[in-house]
């Protein structure tokens, strides 16, 4: 049994965030995997299903992007899932948009929910780090994640992402990230990073 986690804030003003790519990353493989009905219990909403032989929970933290770690750990528990069997997908500023990276460990890269998960967990979990990009001005950071992916992000990069996630969410399952990275990189390839503007 795997548990993967997607990070966001809760509730309709948020939904189309770019801090909310991981609960669309979940939301999609539900979809796609005819998943359970989500349950919401305590802080989280959680489903589960099948992908390829192996059994996957599904989790979205409702406790807000900074209080995400104890809904996840409490959850882990719950089901016995060893720290290196969850994976989170969640939003990177500081990848181009459409890039992804996965890898084992690491830093929380100033990122509250991951910081928060680090606290409760520890850090020997899967991220699946979702480019978001970075706006003009490092100052406008706070308001950028916070706001809606804009309807060109949707149609030339979005959209393909989120799918390519669940067309190769086997690769994952059973635990060839290198392959499921590669395959997202080929199919979905992320937009030509535009250069930064310059004032004179």
């Amino acid at each position: 049994m795997k548990l993967w986690v997607g990070l966001g804030n809760p509730g309709t003003a948020y939904a189309q965030n770019r801090h909310n790519i991981g609960f669309m990353a979940v939301d999609r493989l539900a979809d796609a995997f005819s998943f359970s009905a989500w349950k919401h219990a305590g802080n989280a909403a959680s489903c589960s299903g099948m992908i390829g032989r192996q059994k996957i929970i599904l989790l979205k933290p409702l406790s807000f992007m900074n209080k995400s770690g104890l809904p996840v750990a409490e959850t882990a528990r719950y089901y016995k899932v060893p720290v290196d069997q969850i994976t989170i997908f969640y939003d990177e500023i500081d990848l181009d948009k459409g890039k992804l990276r996965i890898k084992q460990g690491g830093g929380h890269g100033g990122h509250n929910g991951v910081r928060d998960i680090d606290r409760h967990l520890g850090a020997d979990y899967w991220r699946v780090r979702l480019g978001v990009g970075r706006p003009d001005h490092k100052a406008d950071v706070h308001k950028w994640v916070l706001s809606d992916f804009s309807a060109q992000d949707r149609t030339v990069w979005l959209d393909h992402l989120l799918a390519a996630i669940a067309d190769e969410a086997g690769r994952l399952a059973e635990d060839d990230q290198n392959g499921f990275a590669s395959r997202l990189a080929y199919v979905a390839p992320a937009p030509e990073a535009k250069p930064e503007k310059t004032t004179d």
